[in-house]
């Protein structure tokens, strides 16, 4: 029980930090960031080693993901489970959208109708 009263506080100083901060600064480490997804956090470092994700990474050399990292990992997430999508592809997609952004192509249209971004907690 004195689990889930630590992990409740948790989860609650964490929504307070999500509604603080910017998208893009490192908050969480691999075990949070694999708690969040609910995933081994072997997943998140394939995920890197595949070059997927990016994390930012302290002084010691120890991966922090931040909310922007986050969202991108729903996604490759929704890609493989619920698209059956390989590493492969989901590199190309990812590879894809970003060209787009870049470029500024319009896409007024959901590339992606049926993806929703899920709450972070």
């Amino acid at each position: 029980m004195q689990n889930v009263a630590l992990l409740y506080y948790i989860v609650v100083l964490i929504k307070d930090l999500l509604m603080k901060s910017d998208d893009s600064k490192p908050l969480f480490t691999l075990s949070v960031a694999a708690e969040i997804m609910g995933v081994h956090p072997r997943t998140l470092m394939i995920y890197e080693n595949e070059g997927l994700v990016v994390p930012a990474r302290t002084k010691t050399n120890r991966r922090r993901y931040s909310q922007k990292d986050i969202k991108k990992l729903q996604f490759i997430r929704y890609l493989t489970n619920k698209k059956g999508v390989n590493l492969a592809g989901v590199a190309a997609i990812l590879k894809l959208l970003s060209l787009a952004e870049k470029n500024r192509f319009d896409l007024q249209k959901p590339t992606f109708p049926d993806f929703t971004e899920t709450s972070i907690v």
